[in-house]
């Protein structure tokens, strides 16, 4: 059976030009949605694989809940096409690390398996505060408008002092927003967008929360691959490094200086890279000849 790769893109046009090479396959078919944001769409073309450039397109923000209608969106038009064996989800700034025989071959020898990373740390307080207050004016987390700030701060701070806190009574787990999943967890997802509308709304970068909390709370929690770890779930790698001024960690690209982890890698893919070393991507397509 086919697998669907579903792409999320806004930048990056040359790499994700590559991606999509990468993925070019005639077990494959690839849906590409573009931020609504992107004024010029590049021009994508496979030889082998079909490919859907989506009509439908969400203006996404960083931390808000259009992400997860950008999800929608693709899931939507990948399944009135399928069934597929997996819908695996990426970004435009992502690349396989193994060739499509290796991926297609793994994905059968855990036929079944939901690929979906699980972060198992202590939630902080600030994870609460990402689901259980209510965020004004999600679509513009990076406003500079000082009032917006303002209101959107001081509301959160008046419903700690209250303790206002809402969703008590859902039992929400953290991980990467870039899965694999079967033909029933992908139409599982598209069956509770109610509840996810209604339970995310006006949260913060609830993409990194949807598909673990609404898998772990369905029959299909039984099929996740692994719980050992965040990468070892979604068999992805994924360039977090620990931010020297403390604090949350930061996602930062791959460079040369990693190829040895990449290389040695189990992961199926990786995230995130750039279009500024050639040499260095040319070396990564390399090894998803393999």
């Amino acid at each position: 059976m086919k697998h669907a790769y579903l792409i999320l893109a806004h930048t990056e046009f040359d790499l994700l030009k590559l991606l999509v090479s990468r993925l070019d396959d005639p077990r494959n078919d690839i849906y590409v949605h573009f931020d609504k944001k992107v004024a010029v769409l590049p021009e994508l073309c496979t030889k082998q694989a079909g490919l859907t450039v989506l009509d439908r397109r969400i203006d996404v923000r960083w931390g808000a809940p259009s992400m997860v209608e950008a999800e929608f969106a693709l899931f939507e038009a990948a399944l009135a096409q399928g069934p597929y064996q997996y819908y695996h989800l990426l970004s435009g700034v992502d690349l396989p690390l193994k060739s499509q025989d290796y991926i297609h071959d793994y994905c059968d020898r855990h036929a079944g398996d939901e690929f979906i990373g699980y972060t198992w740390t202590e939630m902080p307080d600030s994870f609460k505060r990402k689901v259980q207050c209510w965020h004004l004016f999600p679509e513009r987390f990076k406003s500079r408008n000082w009032c917006i700030r303002a209101l959107r701060a001081g509301f959160l701070r008046l419903q700690e002092a209250l303790g206002l806190y809402r969703n008590k009574d859902v039992d929400f787990k953290k991980g990467s927003q870039w899965v694999s999943i079967t033909e029933g967890m992908a139409g599982y997802f598209l069956e509770h967008r109610d509840w996810i509308r209604k339970t995310f709304r006006n949260t913060f970068c609830c993409d990194e929360l949807v598909m673990q909390t609404l898998c772990w709370m369905s029959p299909y929690r039984e099929h996740i691959h692994s719980l050992a770890s965040d990468g070892e779930g979604c068999m992805r790698i994924i360039g977090w490094r620990e931010n020297p001024a403390g604090g949350e960690w930061i996602l930062k690209d791959w460079t040369e200086a990693d190829y040895e982890t990449l290389r040695t890698s189990p992961a199926l893919f990786a995230r995130k890279f750039n279009s500024q070393d050639q040499g260095f991507l040319q070396k990564i397509c390399e090894l998803a000849t393999r």
